[in-house]
């Protein structure tokens, strides 16, 4: 066995004249285990949160949306070439307007779409659970769990909608209304599109608005690589045409989540910091309690790389098996919150009612690359320090 492992192993002994030091490299060891734990835990919930709030807009915003500058500007013609030439995308043209939706003692404002239901399924998941194997005829409705409860609406009953487009009456304008029958209603888990959005058919909102045959603002798209498939969709619309990512639509939010995520990263970094100055701490009393045999080895022979190497080495077991540690407590911890409903969520405000983990590789990865700096960062300081004693003046005066 060389010098370097000798004194490692030599030095992590329990040292009964100096039981201190041994408390301070355990509370180094379990710091940077419980903070790589809880760096772990919390940066699974923030990707879970992310993925899950990604995957409600994905759905209610659809991968993709082909818009106008112009109402009904979009034709038949149109999106049957579409489907002709990406068979790999699935389309649903559609019309939408801003309305108020009457209750017996308010009112609320929303979006309502029309749409064709065969088609919207295909691309919905929440509009295909809620209607099933039914479709919306003339003048049905199918309105939000929120906005159902808000204006307390039951299914086969009737609701007024007043629309933005005025009729002529005598000497004034006067909003359109029309009363709809409730067909029933949907639930996307985030309550903002549940009391704004409602839909019908595509050929009653055509009739009320007065629109030509075959005619839509805009077509619902999905797609399975919507990075990729906009650029394509893009260099084969007509002018004036533009294809809008649900990404576009939402960058403000998901901006703001992923600065949330860094900043968190680096306050929850900041713990292992904290920790590892526990090992900084054992080593250099390790160092100052064995100051007079590091002076008697420099003076056998032994070179000033072995002895930095032995400390180091130390610093690196200790801080390394808290590493290991703590990703097992992290891992242990993402897995009993995954599968267990330990903590209940509000899901009007979340969208879910279960905690969302998901760790993905590239977080994991940064965790560990950087606990294992942090520790080498602090274990080299007391290594090197080690080399710096005086021989001559220690063995002469110790």
């Amino acid at each position: 066995m060389n010098l370097a492992k000798y004194l490692l192993f030599k030095y992590l002994r329990f040292d009964k004249t100096q039981p201190f030091i041994t408390l301070s490299a355990v509370l180094a060891f379990l710091g940077v285990s419980v903070g790589l734990m809880v760096l772990i835990v919390a940066m699974a919930i923030m990707n879970g949160f992310d993925k899950e709030f990604e995957r409600k807009l994905f759905t209610m915003n659809y991968p993709i949306t082909i818009m106008s500058p112009f109402k009904g500007n979009i034709n038949d013609e149109l999106v049957e070439n579409l489907k002709n030439n990406f068979q790999h995308l699935k389309f649903s043209p559609f019309i939408s307007t801003q309305v108020i939706v009457k209750g017996t003692n308010n009112l609320e404002g929303g979006v309502i779409f029309g749409i064709k239901s065969s088609d919207e399924k295909q691309i919905n998941s929440v509009i295909n659970d809620a209607l099933k194997d039914t479709e919306l005829k003339d003048y049905e409705i199918l309105i939000g769990q929120g906005l159902k409860n808000e204006l307390a609406l039951s299914e086969n009953e009737k609701v007024t909608l007043i629309f933005t487009k005025a009729d002529p009456s005598g000497f004034a304008l006067i909003p359109k209304m029309k009363r709809f029958d409730i067909k029933t209603s949907f639930s996307s888990g985030l309550i903002a599109y549940d009391k704004a959005y409602s839909y019908t058919s595509i050929e009653a909102l055509a009739k009320i608005l007065d629109y030509q045959p075959n005619h839509y603002d805009g077509v619902h798209v999905y797609s399975k690589n919507p990075f990729e498939d906009i650029k394509s969709l893009e260099q084969s619309l007509p002018m004036g045409l533009r294809a809008i990512g649900w990404w576009q639509q939402n960058g403000n939010f998901f901006s703001a989540l992923q600065l949330e995520k860094r900043a968190l990263f680096i306050v929850l970094m900041l713990i292992i910091l904290v920790a590892s100055l526990n090992i900084i701490s054992s080593l250099l009393m390790t160092v100052m309690n064995r100051r007079q045999e590091i002076a008697l080895l420099l003076a056998l022979g032994a070179t000033k790389s072995e002895i930095k190497k032995s400390f180091f080495m130390q610093g690196i077991v200790i801080g390394g098996s808290g590493i290991i540690f703590g990703i097992i407590l992290g891992l242990f911890g993402v897995w009993l919150l995954s599968n267990f409903n330990i903590v209940n969520l509000p899901a009007d405000v979340y969208g879910s009612s279960k905690l969302p983990m998901e760790l993905s590789i590239a977080d994991f990865a940064m965790i560990v690359i950087g606990a294992i700096l942090i520790v080498a960062f602090s274990s080299f300081y007391p290594a090197k320090k080690a080399t710096q004693i005086d021989v001559l003046n220690t063995l002469r005066n110790e």
